[in-house]
């Protein structure tokens, strides 16, 4: 498990982000269409996994405004917003903040925080996910990971792009 904080207060995840080299797990994640996305809609792509608590805090907000602006630029790259929220709320934040270069899928029925180690175990804060980063090659190997260790911080977007060159 992860030892993160928030707001100086410990926190703890369900386990550890995958490990440098591995293959990503498969995963079930939902899109506001209320239809599954898998692993096999995202095949021959690189991918960074922008994770997070839930779409309406300031930090999860920038972070996804970061990484769709910053996707746009980006060759045979997708960039996946995950977060517990409802495929409901992701999608209107998206839609009012023309973020047009992410897709924002949620967790809110699957078991990606607890596959991937960033369901967050307790606190005020349990169950939802933890503010992470994981980097993909279009192969699926893990080529980047970043537990943020306090919640309210914005994850290192240099060091997760630039995993992709």
């Amino acid at each position: 498990m992860a030892d993160i904080t928030l707001q100086g207060n410990p926190v703890h995840t369900v386990g550890n982000l995958p490990e440098i080299g591995t293959t990503l797990k498969n995963f079930k994640l939902i899109n506001v269409d209320l239809k599954e996305k898998t692993n096999d809609d995202f095949s021959g792509k690189k991918k960074i996994f922008n994770i997070f608590p839930s779409i309406d805090t300031g930090v999860c907000a920038a972070s996804a405004r970061k990484f769709n602006e910053e996707a746009g630029g980006l060759e045979n790259t997708v960039v996946i917003n995950v977060s517990k929220d409802l495929p409901f709320a992701l999608n209107r934040f998206c839609a009012a903040e023309g973020l047009d270069h992410v897709v924002s899928l949620s967790d809110y029925r699957g078991s990606f925080g607890d596959d991937f180690g960033v369901k967050i175990s307790d606190s005020p804060m349990q169950d939802l996910l933890s503010r992470a980063v994981i980097v993909a090659d279009e192969n699926g190997k893990v080529i980047y990971t970043e537990q943020v260790p306090e919640i309210a911080q914005e994850p290192n977007y240099e060091a997760a792009l630039n995993a992709l060159k």
